[in-house]
């Protein structure tokens, strides 16, 4: 009776494993249109599509020791539909901050930075030029004084693109002030440029 069991489960396993391998061949891969459907809407800071890029940046020689400063910024995109002709689109940056000594017997810093929230509203309804206007947040997510601000800003922000055959291209920009945080630091005045092309 045993040496039947052992035979009759491999032979119960490969009936049902050639049906699935069979379906699993029949799905149809992308075409060239999907495929770059989705490519230009991984481009595009304000598409329909839920995202969450990785942007790293380092910079060299920095401070007295001549260190390097790494940037992590984790960057969410999560886009509401409010009605047929208009949507809003989230997006974060959230940046972890390695940070080098900046004068000789200073200290070093890791952690989370401020993050900045912005709400862009765009219309649903885009063409090869898009567009989303709407206000951003900057919230204090550190109380250290070397990679945070200690303050709570505000203002506007203005994402334009153009998409163009395989191109992507356009400009993000921001300005804040600070309304709140921290009395014994400075106030926040900063403004944000960032063209990007695809």
């Amino acid at each position: 009776m045993k040496h039947k069991l052992v035979w009759v489960l491999p032979v119960s396993y490969l009936c049902f494993v050639p049906p699935s391998i069979a379906i699993a061949q029949q799905q149809a891969a992308p075409t060239a249109d999907e495929s770059t459907e989705l490519a230009k809407k991984l481009s595009n800071p304000i598409s329909d599509l839920v995202s969450v890029p990785f942007q790293f940046n380092w910079a060299q020689n920095v401070g007295p020791f001549e260190l390097s400063q790494f940037i992590l910024n984790v960057q969410p995109v999560i886009p509401f539909t409010l009605n047929k002709d208009w949507n809003m689109i989230v997006r974060v940056i959230a940046p972890f901050i390695g940070q080098p000594p900046l004068f000789v017997g200073g200290e070093p810093a890791f952690g989370m930075g401020d993050t900045t929230n912005s709400f862009f509203f765009s219309p649903s309804k885009m063409g090869s030029f898009t567009i989303g206007v709407g206000p951003v947040f900057v919230l204090p997510s550190t109380q250290d004084p070397i990679i945070g601000s200690g303050k709570w800003s505000a203002g506007p922000t203005v994402v334009a693109l153009r998409q163009q055959g395989p191109w992507t291209y356009g400009a993000l920009w921001n300005q804040v002030w600070s309304f709140s945080g921290d009395s014994r630091r400075e106030d926040v005045n900063q403004m944000f440029l960032q063209p990007f092309l695809a």
